[in-house]
């Protein structure tokens, strides 16, 4: 299948925000996050909602019909030049049998999102060969502190097509989409478990996510990738174990593994995460590289799933080559 990247954003581009997964209410609604709308729009985009964005059923998400609709409306809309999901939740695969792809294969644009969107991403890989991105939702604009660094990430990845992914210099494991509660912020700082250099194809995602469509027609395996994983905040240290394992199962050729900060809720040591990678004798013949900026703790980058990376631990750096 061949590989598509879509075109890169310019000054007074229309977005489109939709709820795959979970309703906008369950992030507050339109009442809490208005400091989203105006911190997008202020880069000089226009944010505009999904006609069902506000439906908000028993599992705090929308009907398949509804969302489907809205994800069809958003690739349609030859306006709308990117697509940006509002949260994560746990049910965004439910759309996937009834999405018509020959309309997004004919629509690309930019798909923008985390969490539970890993397995969107996926299928829109698998099924059209489209670039994606994993990044910040709209929810996660109305976040206030360390905001500028992930902000100026997102607008990096959706504008550029060759950069490098950067470390903040702190970081938080706070509820940010609760401003009521105060932040703690420790200092930030990526760390190798393993030294090397590779260049390869990134995918991966939330890893309690990643392998929801393997053997499925909307799984595609990548050649030689250099898979970036991270854990949600629900995600514990025996589920890492076994998922990581399932990862390396399916990416037997892994040429590279990055791994996202975990939430502070998890328990996650340094000691408990190398007992867990070195059962696994192929990740010390390859750069792996932990604590990294994404996933659920903030503030993360933005990087594209399909998109082509370096990766290197001397120097530490993470280039995107293509994206």
């Amino acid at each position: 299948m061949k590989k598509v990247y879509p075109t890169k954003l310019q000054q007074g581009d229309e977005i489109r925000v939709i709820s795959p997964s979970s309703s906008i209410v369950r992030a507050g609604g339109f009442e809490e996050n208005p400091i989203a709308k105006e911190r997008i729009e202020a880069l000089g985009f226009r944010v505009t909602f999904g006609a069902h964005i506000l439906e908000d059923d028993m599992l705090s998400s929308a009907s398949i019909a509804s969302r489907v609709s809205d994800f069809h409306t958003a690739f349609a809309d030859k306006k709308v030049k990117a697509i940006l999901t509002t949260i994560g939740g746990y049910n965004c695969n439910e759309l996937i049998p009834y999405i018509d792809w020959e309309l997004v294969r004919k629509n690309p644009k930019a798909f923008i999102g985390y969490s539970d969107t890993t397995s969107l991403h996926n299928a829109i890989f698998a099924k059209t060969g489209l670039v994606t991105y994993y990044g910040p939702a709209y929810s996660s604009f109305k976040m206030d502190e360390l905001q500028d660094f992930q902000t100026s990430e997102w607008l990096k990845s959706l504008t550029e097509e060759t950069y490098d992914l950067e470390a903040n210099n702190l970081w938080t494991s706070d509820p940010w989409y609760d401003l009521t509660q105060p932040r703690y912020t420790m200092k930030n700082k990526w760390k190798v478990y393993s030294e090397g250099f590779a260049k390869g194809v990134i995918t991966g995602g939330n890893l309690g996510t990643y392998f929801l469509q393997a053997g499925t027609e909307f799984f595609i395996k990548v050649n030689n990738p250099i898979v970036f994983i991270e854990n949600a905040e629900e995600d514990d240290i025996l589920n890492f174990d076994r998922q990581l394992t399932q990862v390396l199962q399916i990416n037997s050729d892994l040429k590279g593994l990055v791994i996202g900060r975990f939430p502070s809720v998890t328990k996650m040591s340094e000691d408990i995460l190398f007992f867990i990678l070195e059962k696994f004798p192929v990740l010390k013949k390859i750069p792996v590289i932990y604590d990294v900026d994404f996933g659920h703790t903030q503030p993360i980058f933005t990087f594209p799933l399909g998109g082509e990376v370096e990766i290197s631990t001397t120097p530490l750096s993470l280039k995107i080559l293509k994206g």
